[in-house]
């Protein structure tokens, strides 16, 4: 199921018509696994009426490779010629410039990273072929890799290709406003609660049935005896990491809610001396990320130590919140039915701490928000200290505006002693933490409910000019961002 991804196309259809710096044009594509690479891809190539060659690197021997990747080749520019085996990249790259002959053609070179290993001067080879061969050429070359690491190290300086790329795009996970394309029949709850156990990740929201419950879903999808999804965890891992078990028990402590260095180590029984080597390989995967409170100025959070660790990734947060422990205790490969109820009672809150709140940050860092908000965002986050903890704050370092937030996720109306909480006991703690004066500063509040509020609290939020976003309003909202 391919959705939305309009600016990658747009991206995309114009490097297929660019002639600068070209003619010649090499492009990177990357991203996680599951995110949907192939697919964008093969939708591109397909409607740009260019004719394209479309390879995927297996693990196998690099002689297979490129005879692999010589006859999807030629049966793209229907030359009907003989199989043939290279000795070396660089005489199959010779070959493809000579059949060419000036036409324009998309190469399209997927899970790059497993050629290079099969073949270490395969990346030198290619570099030559582009300087010698396909920089003059009408050939637009596209990479494509899921290991993240090792397509980022494709453009530093000890890599080949330094230097030589015409453009790159990381691929991101899809926006909240995209499940409804995807879920239809799910009401706006329903697919925020989506959103908190699969996110934005194609492949994995096509694991849900939409004619089917989200708790049946839970059930019959992620619970079932030999599911894909119980394996999901260890497979991100697999191809990236040597030993998968540190990682593991690193990611299995986030989920279990510890975010400082310490706790982490204790959780994890990791020493704090090698604690920092595996979050920085899960922060350079994309699957772990280091937050600092917005109100931290921009200057000083370089030297900042009051950063937490997070689980960047919502399905992995919902795996080593609800699965893994139950996985792990032997439950869930026998009675999966037992874990359900454990699932059901703690998902509310679940949704409340992380879609909700998420939801609610990229709200507020929408740029359409400038106008409702009176300025425009600098850095938003969240504030935490050993006295408060505000949910959403934005801030605007230069003009002097900070907007202060909570979110809410309950069946209830928030009532008026949350709003007169945020504005009078929250708001002058955070003033304290940040040593500002309030009178220099331009301060707004903000209610993120799913359930609406009180007449009392609106009242009460409106004397202070606040805003109050409930779901509904979120949603609409979310359909354009």
């Amino acid at each position: 199921m391919f959705r939305d991804r309009e600016a990658e196309l747009a991206f995309l259809n114009a490097v297929a018509t660019r002639q600068h710096p070209g003619p010649g044009q090499l492009v990177m594509l990357y991203g996680r696994r599951r995110v949907g690479k192939t697919a964008l891809l093969r939708a591109w190539a397909e409607q740009s009426a260019l004719a394209f060659t479309y390879w995927v690197a297996e693990k196998e021997p690099a002689a297979l490779q490129r005879r692999k990747f010589f006859d999807a080749f030629l049966q793209s520019i229907n030359t009907p010629l003989p199989a043939q085996s290279f000795a070396s990249w660089s005489d199959l790259w010779r070959s493809v410039a000579q059949l060419l002959q000036g036409r324009r053609h998309l190469l399209i070179l997927d899970e790059l990273p497993y050629a290079a290993d099969a073949d270490p001067a395969m990346l030198s080879a290619l570099q030559h072929a582009w300087d010698q061969l396909f920089q003059e050429s009408q050939a637009v070359i596209v990479i494509c890799g899921s290991h993240v690491r090792t397509m980022e190290l494709l453009l530093g300086r000890q890599s080949p290709l330094f230097g030589r790329m015409t453009g790159q795009w990381y691929l991101q996970p899809l926006p909240f406003g995209v499940l409804r394309q995807f879920l239809p029949s799910w009401s706006p709850a329903e697919q925020v609660a989506a959103y908190a156990i699969v996110g934005g990740i194609p492949a994995y929201l096509a694991w849900l049935n939409p004619r089917h419950t989200l708790v049946t879903n839970i059930k019959q999808v992620m619970l079932a005896p030999g599911s894909l999804v119980l394996a999901e965890a260890a497979f991100l891992l697999q191809d990236e990491v040597r030993e998968p078990r540190p990682y593991l028990a690193v990611l299995q402590a986030l989920g279990n809610g510890h975010h400082s260095l310490q706790e982490i180590a204790n959780a994890s029984m990791i020493s704090t001396a090698h604690l920092s080597f595996y979050l920085n390989q899960l922060q350079e995967l994309r699957l772990v990320e280091r937050r600092l409170p917005a109100t931290i100025p921009p200057a000083v959070q370089r030297r900042s130590r009051t950063g937490r660790y997070h689980l960047s990734d919502p399905f992995l947060r919902f795996y080593f919140r609800f699965l893994a422990p139950a996985a792990a205790g032997g439950t869930l490969s026998y009675r999966p039915e037992r874990v359900l109820p454990t699932i059901q009672s703690g998902l509310r809150a679940f949704v409340g701490m992380t879609a909700w709140e998420e939801l609610a940050r990229q709200w507020v860092d929408a740029p359409a928000r400038s106008e409702q908000l009176g300025f425009q965002p600098q850095s938003v986050g969240s504030h935490w200290s050993r006295h408060v903890q505000v949910d959403v704050v934005a801030i605007n370092w230069q003009t002097h505006h900070i907007l202060l937030g909570e979110c809410k996720w309950t069946s209830a109306p928030v009532d008026r002693a949350t709003v007169a909480e945020l504005i009078e006991q929250k708001t002058p703690r955070v003033i304290a933490a940040m040593q500002i004066s309030a009178s220099d500063w331009t301060l707004r509040h903000a209610i993120f409910t799913r359930s609406g509020a009180t007449p009392a609290a609106q009242e009460l939020l409106a004397q202070h000019q606040g805003l109050m976003i409930d779901l509904e309003r979120l949603y609409q909202d979310a359909a354009s961002l």
